[in-house]
């Protein structure tokens, strides 16, 4: 390893790294703005400058940017020295010129890398009197707040909207002072990951709107580590709340998952807590159909004459950790207890799960779907169905320029150059969906199929892996590409609605390991805890169907809106079969309407749960702050019921890790699930870990209009953390753990470096979660059947699924910011199609009783149509299904699009 001399001291550190990343890594702080970990070094900002001999005989040196940099044997630098020092002090001082010095009001204060490194160059008073330069701010959207004065051109947010995240509506525009950061006209930003600008920006140029309209200072905002609840990616998140409301939901990082970044659902989606439909107590449904609130001693009387003796079922949730399903499970028995998901939908994810515990194909994280040098999507639109696969496969197809660069000796950070380099480059991508997806720009070949021929195409692939000399011309163009790569990777999953789709795409991963390739298949999967409810059920699962045929007296559902999975007639039907309903759930919903008796549940922000992604890892997710009024963790409303017919195995059964003491004694992957986070008698130095940092203020106040006097604190019996600024808040404390980044010197999310093992690596007390699959073993399914080729029908159209980031996921599209972005729900038609039929773009279209948006897709499959996936309007129409289309009548044209071309897109 080389051996560095810096400011006299000899460091022995790790070869092939850039000055900067390796001060930061040996403890030194260095200023810096323009670089960032996960996009390497351009050298614009000039603010890590450090002075670098030739050897000890040098007195004078030479001024360099320690980001562009490389270390190497012997070199010899000064950080501390006046020339260094004094250089990046007139540097920031430079960058203050315009700035508006508006701290006091920015939303960015406290936890600005702006004035970290302004504090840390030793830059204090202003020398310049000129007349500042300003602009004129631009609307970015519901999401994103822009205030463009506050800029110092570290040109960060453009590198990372355009280069990393493939934006193209973002950019710098002008030149030399007069640079300006923002769209060509004002409008929403269209990428889905906008909203990580508002860390990605060192400054309070981005802010997160809907906190800078519900504002909270970054100090007093209490924090727990969490898993995002909007897909089965999983990835990981810290949300922060005040006075009882979630103000905001910032990435937390994970090495092997989400990295830097989230998608905006994850970001932006978790405001549906703040509703007011939350259901705050117990009530009862009476004569007349009105809810009438319950006291605990009246609740406690009426569950023990609902459940006691009674035979129970229950319907549980993919939305839903672990433990309260288990629970529930445990309640009623496994011959009456059902996932939650549609037979359909189930039956697609546990096949999925049966091929990833017995494909000899490696299950990746997202780092390693980074490091894929051949990639086929099989029917999902990523950005739509698991956005943050999406951006880590705009990372992969970067794996080519990585290797061009190798063999110059390029160093992997050094971005501008490799950049240059590669052009246009790419490693190949091939998408195979029923219509154009988000990543088709970086696409080496898109195939529009609609699914029964995506599986026909991925059993064509699978053959021409093990004979190149069968196949049609695309089959062997895509199987020619993965057999050259040496880490070629298949995602499929439930998107498309067809098993066969995901049989086709473990078929094309066997037949690659067959050929000696380290292959690597992933499978997406609806929400957030969808292969936990797959895992749970593995050994004896019931369908929704033979629920509503049992003898049950009492139907328990846990958080699941029935309405999103079944039709209307069909929930009618069951509950005429079952005479009492008990709804669990945080929101006002359908199903919640018909029950007998409703439980308030605890929201994601409220409550301690394991959620299973996609990946198979169990990852725990802590409450921000306690339950308000009468709410109470699913988990918890199970063990109530537990208790009112004294059911044996749950009465022990007080604490959250008494679940898995209780019940996962005999089930490795239950025993898995536990070992996610350490248990509530974790401590850090004999002390709790604080949710509140050290900066936090106003307990006393927040009460005032109650008493003057400050509250006792809450009490978190069930885990290590504690609702209080007091604990050991140290920079090893495991991952699942980490409620917040912090480090003098460092108050902005910058701080991260001091809790990594080294920069863009695992966390110093370890990543979270824990992987399920490995090792586990499965029964695998019978090949589903050979579907047949798509023939066109007259007068009738095939249906094809459509997601949507914004609007296809039950939870998010209530968000506020989010519900401005979801639109009405589309029927995506063929121009032709649309054409035959009359309709033009905007206009209404009848589909089963349903009026739809007409949107007009030349990407579409001629005699096929696309639906808007989880809409309210579309939960009753099924991908697969042929249906007619007719003119809706008395529809109403958006007004955005009244007076507009209505031409086809194309």
């Amino acid at each position: 390893m080389p051996v560095i001399k810096v400011d006299g001291q000899e460091y022995e550190v790790p070869a092939g790294g850039n000055l900067l990343e390796t001060c930061l890594e040996q403890g030194l702080d260095l200023p810096y703005f323009c670089w960032h970990p996960a996009m390497g070094s351009i050298g614009a900002c000039r603010q890590c400058a450090v002075v670098q001999y030739q050897n000890e005989e040098d007195t004078r040196g030479r001024i360099v940017m320690a980001c562009m940099t490389p270390v190497s044997d012997g070199a010899i630098f000064d950080l501390s020295g006046d020339r260094a020092a004094g250089f990046r002090r007139t540097v920031v001082e430079s960058l203050m010129v315009d700035h508006p010095h508006d701290c006091p009001v920015c939303a960015e204060g406290g936890e600005c890398h702006l004035q970290d490194m302004t504090v840390m160059t030793g830059h204090r008073d202003r020398h310049y009197r000129g007349t500042k330069k300003t602009y004129r701010n631009q609307y970015l959207g519901p999401l994103i707040h822009h205030e463009m004065n506050r800029c110092i051109t570290c040109y960060r947010c453009t590198r990372y909207y355009r280069d990393y995240a493939g934006g193209t509506d973002l950019s710098a525009q002008a030149a030399h002072d007069h640079v300006y950061f923002g769209r060509h006209k004002e409008g929403t930003l269209e990428s889905p990951f906008a909203g990580n600008l508002v860390e990605v920006c060192p400054t309070g140029v981005f802010t997160d709107k809907s906190l800078v309209h519900d504002y909270t200072r970054k100090w007093d905002l209490q924090s727990a580590p969490s898993v995002c609840t909007g897909c089965g990616v999983g990835c990981n998140t810290l949300p922060g709340e005040r006075y009882g409301r979630l103000k905001r939901i910032h990435n937390r990082y994970h090495a092997e998952v989400n990295g830097y970044f989230l998608c905006d659902r994850g970001r932006f989606g978790g405001n549906h807590v703040n509703r007011a439909e939350r259901i705050d107590f117990p009530a009862r449904r009476d004569a007349d159909g009105r809810f009438q609130a319950l006291t605990d001693q009246a609740l406690g009387e009426l569950l023990t004459e609902l459940c006691a003796g009674k035979r129970l079922a229950a319907i549980g949730s993919p939305r839903a950790g672990v433990e309260a399903n288990l629970l529930l499970q445990t309640l009623v028995g496994p011959e009456r207890f059902a996932s939650g998901m549609d037979d359909t939908e189930h039956a697609l994810v546990d096949r999925a799960l049966r091929h990833l515990v017995n494909s000899g194909a490696h299950n990746p994280s997202l780092r390693d779907i980074e490091s894929a040098d051949s990639v086929l999507v099989l029917g999902e639109d990523l950005t739509h169905t698991a956005a943050r696969t999406a951006l880590a496969l705009r990372q992969s197809v970067r794996n080519e320029a990585y290797t061009l660069a190798a063999e110059l000796k390029l160093s992997p950070w050094q971005d501008a150059a490799v950049r240059n380099l590669a052009q246009d480059r790419r490693s190949p991508l091939h998408v195979v969906c029923a219509g154009s997806t988000d990543l088709d720009d970086i696409a080496a070949g898109h195939y529009r199929l609609v699914a029964d021929d995506q599986a026909r195409l991925a059993a064509a692939i699978a053959t021409a892996i093990a004979d190149s000399q069968t196949g049609d011309a695309a089959a062997q163009r895509i199987a020619a590409d993965l057999l050259a790569a040496e880490r070629p990777l298949i995602i499929s999953g439930t998107g498309a609605g067809s098993a066969a789709l995901i049989d086709g795409a473990a078929a094309i991963a066997e037949a690659l390991v067959a050929r000696g390739k380290a292959a690597m298949l992933s499978f997406t999967a609806p929400e957030c805890n969808s292969l936990g409810q797959a895992l749970l059920c593995r050994d004896s699962h019931t369908s929704l169907a033979a629920l509503a045929q049992s003898d049950a007296d009492v139907l328990i559902i846990l958080e699941n809106d029935l309405l999103q999975r079944l039709a209307a007639e069909e929930i009618d039907q069951l509950r005429q079969r079952i005479p009492t309903w008990i709804g669990i759930d945080s929101l006002e919903n359908d199903t919640l309407a018909r029950c007998d008796l409703i439980l308030p549940a605890a929201a994601f922000t409220e409550t301690e749960a394991t959620y299973i992604s996609q990946e198979g890892r169990a990852q725990r997710a802590f409450p921000v702050h306690p339950p308000a009024q009468a709410r109470r963790p699913g988990w918890r409303w199970v063990v109530e019921l537990a208790a009112a017919v004294d059911h044996p195995d749950l009465a022990g059964i007080h604490h959250f890790d008494d679940i898995a003491a209780a019940l996962a004694v005999d089930d490795p992957v239950l025993q898995g699930a536990a070992a996610a986070a350490p248990d509530h008698a974790f401590r850090s130095r004999g002390l709790k870990i604080p949710r509140q940092p050290h900066r936090y203020s106003g307990r006393t106040a927040m009460g005032a209009d109650v008493s003057v006097h400050e509250p006792r604190q809450s009490d978190d019996a069930d885990s290590a953390l504690a609702y209080t600024m007091e604990g050991a808040a140290s920079t090893d404390r495991p991952g699942a753990l980490l409620s917040y980044v912090w480090s003098p010197g460092w108050n902005s999310n910058q701080s991260l470096h001091k809790f990594q093992s080294d920069i863009g690596g695992a966390l110093r007390g370890g990543s979270a979660g824990q992987r399920l699959l490995d090792g586990l073993s499965l029964a695998k399914l019978p090949p589903a059947p050979a579907p047949s080729a798509f023939g066109r029908r007259d007068q009738q159209w095939l249906l094809q699924t459509h997601h949507h980031l914004f609007g296809s996921d039950e939870l998010s599209r209530l968000s506020d910011g989010i519900a401005e972005l979801c639109g009405r729900a589309a029927l995506y038609l063929h121009p032709e199609d649309a054409g035959r039929l009359g309709l033009e773009q905007g206009d209404g279209a009848e589909v089963a009783g349903q009026a739809l948006e007409v949107r007009l897709d030349a990407s579409q499959v001629p005699g096929s149509a696309g639906f808007s996936t989880g809409y309210p309007e579309t939960l009753a129409l099924r991908a697969g299904h042929w249906v007619e289309i007719g003119v809706a009548a008395h529809w109403q044209r958006a007004p955005e699009l009244i007076g507009s071309d209505r031409e086809a897109t194309a």
